[in-house]
């Protein structure tokens, strides 16, 4: 059988790197330590790794199509991220020994296409990996108060949930109350292009 290498790229890497990137050179220590959950294609991870060199990125994916795609575009990129591991964020172990140390994880577009006990599970592990003042970097559509900020993403809403009924656009104050419960203190909200938001939480 004739191997054929698997790498995603998803047309959304495009139009948010940079602002992501952005807000990540205004949060992150310039030598972090970072764990990103849930990192699909791997683009985003290999395009921080290169904009911000003194970090270090370790990427993660449950699915091996997509651990593939990191491995991937990181030969093709020469990147000096890690190589990724499987992590599934509601899995009650990470496998994540006592001794590696994250200054940050992040997380993109990934609560709107997961079941809640992801998201919770995100939250309950990134308050035993963190330390203190450690952040938690969330990006992707929220509602604001129970309540869509746009048509698009109402649409977008209505569409995740005919795919999926666990899936779909979350409060962003329901997964700050989430967050809370988990000893990580809201530090501020972001208003992204394309009706995004990043949310930004410290570890108590």
């Amino acid at each position: 059988m004739e191997y054929v290498e698997t790498i995603y790229a998803h047309p959304s890497f495009n139009r948010n790197r940079d602002p992501i990137l952005e807000v990540l050179r205004d949060w992150l220590p310039p030598t972090a330590r970072v764990l990103e959950i849930a990192s699909g294609s791997g683009q985003h991870a290999i395009y921080f790794q290169a904009a911000l060199p003194a970090t270090k990125w370790q990427p993660s994916d449950p699915d091996p199509d997509c651990r593939e795609s990191i491995t991937a575009w990181a030969e093709r990129k020469k990147s000096t991220i890690s190589p990724p591991l499987s992590i599934d964020a509601e899995a009650e172990n990470w496998g994540i020994s006592g001794g590696e140390n994250f200054d940050a994880i992040v997380c993109i577009n990934m609560i709107h296409t997961t079941p809640r006990s992801s998201t919770d599970g995100l939250m309950k592990h990134a308050s035993e990996l963190l330390p203190k003042d450690g952040l938690l970097f969330l990006y992707g559509p929220f509602k604001r108060s129970g309540q869509h900020v746009s048509e698009s993403n109402r649409r977008f809403d209505e569409d995740l949930r005919r795919r999926n009924p666990e899936w779909g656009i979350a409060d962003v104050e329901i997964i700050i109350s989430g967050a809370e419960r988990e000893n990580l203190a809201l530090s501020e909200i972001i208003e992204m292009p394309q009706n995004n938001l990043s949310v930004i939480f410290k570890r108590k």
